[in-house]
């Protein structure tokens, strides 16, 4: 039996505009937490049903990212699509696009246009890079905006170019901001009444992460450069060779926590030493220290330096793959592997919802459905067409619909 919708969010309306993952992440942000949230695609199928993994050809990063929405398909390249889409804008609290910018204006859809007649609209635009400025009409994934934020030229190891990290990580934070964006404009809406826009830029998002060496520069003239597997300024925070091959990654920049592994190493007299006492001082001696704690990590085997620094309270970690995160039980207790029903593969093994909420918990319901799977359903709801209207804008292919009667079996 399929759970019932609940979380924070519960009578909070969202259409998802968009494509790819910025966007679409923050409509599942909305989803996950009790939001309806209903996703608009082309009749075609969104970008990403093309992109990744596939089993017995459905996407399964498709069956993640829209989970517990329900998904649309409208034409927005004929005038047809857009009307629907500009009667369709008014019936929600917020509406998430992620085109480049003047693209909704371009069809009529833009902010102007809209909130005329429905000024409590809340529109979350995310672009490469914003609404306004220079480069405001460039094309930009978060790729691009990483490369330019300044966070790939520190990452990776010195020797070689600069490295990325392999999910699209920036695409996520700009998600999350656009959520949070929402939120605090919602509230804002709640003591005035009006709506706004909120413009996420991908390169802003990327930027954001970047702030302690935004001072540093201005003050210091520091140009970081990339140092590997370390943490700027947090020493030690780095892997450390084990006796197996492996390594482990020990994080004990603090220095109250440093005192704790000196301890665990047998060597409680490193923390009193002048060169490793505060930390800019082991900062300055970074290598030294590296090399010392290199020394002793390296006479243990992976599970045991593991198990031993974990007993002595001191941050640490393997480097886990995916099956790794499948065995740990840590995963496992708080529902963060979760079996959910898809329409066309059974069942599917999903990421859980986070963060845990202690009275109205976010669920997951069904995974991301079938293109076109829902637009019978919600065109009747919010606009009353007739199936007879339905049939013919589907035959003009304005939209695309499924037949009602495999819409109505499941």
């Amino acid at each position: 039996m399929m759970p019932e919708a609940s979380g924070p969010l519960q009578g909070v309306r969202v259409l998802e505009l968009g494509s790819t993952v910025a966007g679409p992440f923050c409509g599942r942000l909305f989803a996950d937490f009790g939001a309806d949230v209903v996703k608009v695609e082309t009749p075609t199928g969104d970008p990403l049903r093309t992109i990744g993994r596939h089993f017995e050809g459905k996407s399964l990063w498709w069956a993640s990212m829209h989970r517990n929405k329900e998904t649309i398909a409208i034409n927005l390249k004929s005038e047809e699509g857009r009307d629907i889409v500009r009667r369709l804008m008014p019936c929600y609290d917020v509406v998430v696009e992620n085109f480049k910018p003047g693209a909704l204006e371009k069809w009529g859809l833009g902010y102007d246009d809209i909130a005329k007649d429905h000024p409590s609209l809340i529109l979350v635009r995310i672009s490469g890079f914003g609404q306004t400025g220079p480069y405001s009409e460039r094309a930009g994934y978060g790729i691009i905006g990483e490369s330019m934020s300044g966070i790939r030229s520190i990452t990776g190891d010195p020797d070689k170019p600069p490295a990325r990290v392999a999910t699209p990580l920036t695409d996520y934070v700009a998600g999350m901001l656009g959520a949070f964006g929402a939120l605090a404009a919602m509230r804002r809406r709640d003591t005035t009444g009006k709506g706004q826009v909120v413009d996420v830029a991908l390169y802003e998002s990327a930027f954001s992460m970047m702030e302690s060496f935004v001072p540093a520069f201005e003050k210091l003239g520091v140009v970081p450069e990339r140092v590997g597997s370390r943490l700027h300024g947090h020493v030690p925070n780095s892997l450390f060779p084990a006796k197996d091959g492996e390594w482990i990654h020990i994080a004990a920049g603090n220095t109250s926590t440093f005192r704790r592994l000196a301890a665990a190493m047998g060597q409680p007299k490193l923390a009193d030493d002048p060169k490793f006492v505060e930390g800019n001082n082991r900062l300055v001696n970074e290598e030294e220290l590296v090399q010392i704690i290199s020394d002793w990590s390296q006479d243990w085997k992976l599970d045991e330096i593991y198990e031993y620094l974990v007993k002595n309270d001191v941050p640490v970690a393997p480097i886990y793959t995916v099956a790794d995160v499948f065995r740990d039980p840590q995963f496992a207790a708080r529902d963060m592997l979760l079996d959910v029903p898809h329409e066309e593969i059974g069942t599917v093994k999903l990421g859980g919802v986070a963060p845990k909420f202690s009275e109205s918990p976010g669920v997951i319901r069904w995974a991301g459905r079938a293109i076109g799977h829902d637009t019978r359903t919600v065109l009747e709801r919010e606009l009353g067409y007739s199936a007879a209207k339905l049939d013919t804008l589907d035959a003009d292919g304005a939209i695309a619909t499924r037949p009602p009667e495999s819409t109505a079996a499941e």
